[in-house]
C-alpha cells in the first residue's frame, strides 16, 4: 500500500517556485481536465506533465549528467568543507543538477578563495553576498 503513495505537495524547502506563461486555450484544456476530475488543480496538471516528460527523456538526461560530470541531487557546501579546500590549496569546481547549497556562515572571501566556477541546472542557495561575490564565475 505504501508503494503506491506519492507526495503531491513538496515540502517548501524542497521545491522552487517558477512561473510560466500559457496561451488561453492550453489553459482551458487544463481547467476542463481539472474539472472533470483527472487533476486536483492546475498545478497538480503541470506537475505530472512536467514529470511525465522527464521520465520520457531520462535516458538522454542520464547520459548528459555522466557525460557534464555533475552532481546530481542536492549537494551543500559547509564552511568545514571550504576550509578544508583553502588549506589543501584546491578549488571547487561546482557542478550541480539540483540544489547546491552553500552554507549561511561562509563568507564572501572564503566563498572567492575556493570556489573557481559554479553552473547550478536547478537552484542555488548561499547569502546574497556569496552570491555576489561568486557572479563572474557563475554559469
Amino acid at each position: 500500500m505504501a508503494d503506491n503513495l506519492r507526495e503531491l505537495r513538496p515540502k517548501a524547502g524542497d521545491s522552487e517556485k517558477i512561473t510560466i506563461n500559457l496561451g488561453f486555450v492550453d489553459l482551458g484544456h487544463i481547467d476542463l481536465m481539472v474539472q472533470e476530475g483527472f487533476y486536483s488543480n492546475r498545478t497538480d496538471f503541470i506537475r505530472t506533465a512536467i514529470r511525465n516528460q522527464l521520465e520520457r527523456h531520462a535516458e538522454v538526461v542520464k547520459e548528459s549528467v555522466v557525460r557534464n560530470t555533475l552532481d546530481l541531487g542536492l549537494r551543500h557546501y559547509s564552511r568545514d568543507d571550504l576550509e578544508a579546500v583553502r588549506g589543501s590549496g584546491q578549488m571547487f569546481h561546482i557542478r550541480v543538477l539540483g540544489l547546491a547549497s552553500i552554507a549561511p556562515d561562509v563568507t564572501a572571501e572564503l566563498a572567492r578563495a575556493t570556489i573557481a566556477s559554479v553552473s547550478v541546472l536547478g537552484a542555488l542557495h548561499a547569502s546574497p553576498a556569496v552570491k555576489a561575490a561568486l557572479a563572474d564565475r557563475m554559469r
